[in-house]
């Protein structure tokens, strides 16, 4: 594995030839111990990787990123949790518009990656709370990079490869991942909220652009996507009524 340059992210590295899961494999960590901030935990073959709300990842053996962050942002309260996923966002963002800049990288909300109309990254945050702060963080983070065959299922993957035509080292792909990471969350402790906002509308995907959404009852509607509000839901302005605010899964983008 290749060299960290960071203070804490991924300084300590727990490489796995197969995990299940790199996110359950760092809720088991949590829950017997206490890793330093900015474990990361990873692996190259992830047979049962899991993105939102119970939807599958799926990756191709040795062919892809998939690992894990445990981070402790006991500085944010569990109102503040949708800024900690804007800074993973938008680091990931970073990261893979380093190595295909001569694309449109943007996020899709609220934390896929998308190059074009075409994801090329999912994120997973599972938040641990206590009372008023949250306490520790699991951040999974799958990025396709060097898969060029996608099943059917998937309506419309890209990887680094199909971007730009290289084939990448996936261990020294992790060290940058980490640095950029570790810049982000540093921002966000440093109480950026402003910055980070402002940063998350200017690369969200289809930002005030007229778009066709489905409601999750199947009804279809024009709108513009209009922001975030602070708890993290979708806020739409209908083209035919006033703005509306959508939790995940109860919309989706059709055109």
């Amino acid at each position: 594995m290749h060299q960290q340059n960071t203070l804490f992210i991924g300084k300590v590295l727990l490489h796995h030839e197969e995990l299940p899961s790199t996110n359950t494999y760092a809720q088991e960590l949590l829950a017997k111990s206490k890793p330093i901030e900015g474990t990361v935990i990873s692996t190259f073959r992830q047979p049962q990787g899991r993105g939102q709300v119970g939807s599958k990842w799926e990756s191709e053996p040795d062919k892809n990123l998939t690992l894990s962050v445990i981070l402790y942002p006991t500085f944010l309260s569990p109102g503040q949790n949708f800024a900690l996923n804007k800074a993973v966002a938008l680091a990931v963002r970073h990261f893979i518009a380093e190595l295909v800049p001569q694309q449109a990288v943007k996020v899709k909300w609220p934390n896929d990656i998308y190059v074009g109309t075409r994801k090329i990254c999912g994120i997973l945050i599972q938040n641990s709370l206590n009372r008023n702060a949250l306490a520790s963080t699991i951040v999974g983070i799958g990025v396709n990079v060097n898969q060029t065959i996608f099943s059917k299922d998937i309506p419309n993957p890209s990887s680094l490869q199909l971007e730009n035509g290289k084939e990448y080292d996936l261990s020294s792909l992790i060290p940058l991942l980490c640095q950029h990471l570790e810049a982000m969350y540093l921002r966000l402790k440093s109480g950026h909220f402003a910055d980070l906002d402002a940063e998350y509308l200017d690369h969200l995907y289809r930002y005030q652009e007229s778009t066709l959404f489905q409601r999750i009852n199947g009804d279809v509607f024009w709108g513009k996507i209009s922001g975030i509000s602070n708890s993290g839901q979708l806020l739409v302005t209908v083209e035919d009524g006033g703005e509306e605010a959508f939790d995940l899964k109860e919309i989706s983008i059709r055109l």
